[in-house]
């Protein structure tokens, strides 16, 4: 087993941080492999019914009685509890047993599908999501921190770009999926399938991480250390953030009083920072090391990523909405304009995970131009195309966009935790998560705000065909932005990089030295 590097950072004060290159599960070539794919197989089945769900959205609001804000939380909901369960099972994760952990969580959503399945109103199945998005975040970060442990080097590289590849190829092939589960089943139970469909595939890893994850348990005398004032102080942080934008529809009926929660969420989150110090000062476990967001290259990663994931969920979901109630086309046929997303997007995902190892940020920068272009011909060729033609030019238009995006999911993820300590991997992988989650919430309540606001605004004083048009343009305007963000962070981080600022500030209180 490799020796420490003596200048690797440490990020907390309360015990001897392991370096990020040290691999600390010893295992054969092919059995980490294979811890390895269990462990992404379940974070494909996650990520795919985030977008699955959202071509279903038109059938559940018919068959249930569903109005915009319910179809709202229907989506939304499942990301505000995997926000914010994932953060302390993060923790947990690092401090106890990642493989109990991964398989409480998944016997969880097994269940949670089945409550889905089943349920006979809308609400049955906003209570079934809204416990499916807590068995998400505790399964969701023990992938990231078994990665950590699993790999070093180069041979992370690989994993992450493999584990990019997927979750694009699971995030663009979720609508196309959908579409067809409604398809086989019909408009009126078809919507079902999409949660049946969760049952054997869980089941099916369950056994596998039985049999194949290795055991990570960390044995200690200590209590496990959650930090329950940090833990209350970040649930009222995310939930005052997030709760604005869940109820954000574009109705003329939406409450504007919600968003003086935001006034909230900037005390709540003060507070928070303030009491996270505090406790680590006394030399204990924060719930979050922000100690962390001084490494550059974590900081800057987890923002892309934000920034990122608030666009793309939101650019999947509005032009499935304008192609099923725009143009009409059949939830199938909406879904399969993403397959050349997907596609592409996993060709270019193991590509990247390998390229950034020789030119580091500059995959990411090239990725999120692709990204950018992609995002203004998606808007044109709504605009400007026959309604005839127009699918088939979005589907070209969205391989550009995947491969972009793998060039930025992947190499980002490797960049992002380069300088983490192992065994704060699960903990520093959960914040980025939750970046991701929190970013979705509100970037496909912004989208979604601004579709259905157009639409509020401009029925019945123009041709439908010209309203639908508006409505995307307008939804598409908050993916650009939000895109062009992730843009000026990379262009950031690659100056910081390129002028040798790597990994620390050079305000860290830690003292470790620069590289």
């Amino acid at each position: 087993m490799p020796k420490p590097d003596p200048q690797a950072p440490e990020v907390t004060g309360t015990a001897r941080a392991v370096p990020s290159h040290t691999a600390v599960i010893p295992l054969t070539h092919g059995a980490r492999w294979r811890a390895f794919w269990v462990c992404v197989s379940v974070a494909a089945i996650t990520i795919l019914d985030m977008t699955k769900v959202n071509v279903a959205l038109p059938s559940i609001g018919e068959v249930l009685g569903a109005g915009s804000t319910e179809l709202q939380l229907v989506v939304s909901g499942f990301v505000l509890t995997f926000g914010l369960a994932l953060v302390p099972s993060g923790r947990l994760g690092d401090q106890r047993s990642r493989r109990t952990l991964f398989i409480v969580g998944l016997s969880l959503y097994t269940a949670t599908s089945i409550l889905c399945a089943l349920a006979p109103t809308a609400a049955v199945l906003l209570v079934g999501r809204l416990l499916q998005g807590v068995a998400a975040g505790i399964q969701m970060p023990q992938v990231l921190g078994m990665a950590q442990e699993l790999f070093q080097g180069k041979e992370r590289g690989r994993a992450f770009g493999l584990f990019g590849a997927t979750i694009g190829v699971a995030t663009a092939f979720g609508p196309t999926l959908g579409g067809l589960l409604i398809a086989l089943g019909g408009p009126t139970d078809g919507w079902r399938l999409i949660f049946w469909m969760n049952v054997p595939l869980c089941l099916a890893a369950i056994a596998l991480a039985l049999w194949l994850l290795p055991d990570t348990r960390t044995r200690s005398r200590r209590p496990v250390q959650l930090d329950p004032v940090g833990l209350l102080l970040f649930a009222a942080s995310v939930v005052s953030l997030m709760w604005p934008f869940l109820f954000t529809t574009g109705a003329p009926t939406d409450n504007p009083a919600r968003w003086w929660l935001l006034v909230a969420f900037a005390l709540f989150v003060s507070a928070f920072i303030a009491w996270e110090r505090r406790y680590a000062s006394r030399g204990r476990n924060p719930l979050v090391p922000l100690a962390l967001f001084r490494i550059a290259s974590y900081r800057n990663g987890t923002l892309l990523q934000t920034a990122y994931f608030t666009a793309m969920p939101a650019m999947f979901l509005v032009t499935t909405l304008f192609l099923q109630i725009g143009l009409g086309l059949p939830p199938v046929y909406a879904g399969m304009v993403s397959i050349g997303f997907a596609l592409a997007s996993a060709v270019t995902s193991w590509i990247g995970g390998t390229l950034v190892s020789r030119h580091g940020r500059s995959v990411v920068v090239w990725g999120l131009v692709a990204m950018l272009t992609s995002v203004g011909g998606l808007v044109l060729a709504a605009l400007y195309t026959d309604p005839a033609w127009t699918p088939y030019v979005m589907a070209a238009i969205m391989t550009v966009g995947g491969a972009g995006g793998g060039l930025v999911i992947a190499p980002n993820q490797t960049l992002t935790l380069a300088d983490i300590p192992v065994k704060q991997g699960g903990v520093a992988g959960s914040v980025g998560q939750l970046g991701q989650r929190v970013g979705a919430a509100v970037g496909t309540a912004v989208a979604l705000s601004l579709f259905y606001a157009a639409i509020y605004r401009e029925s019945g004083t123009h041709d439908d065909l010209v309203v639908y048009h508006d409505a995307y343009a307008f939804g598409m305007l908050s993916v650009g932005v939000f895109v062009g963000l992730a843009f000026i962070v990379s262009i950031v981080d690659l100056t910081a990089r390129r002028r040798g600022r790597l990994s620390i500030d050079r305000s860290d209180a830690a003292g470790a030295p620069t590289p």
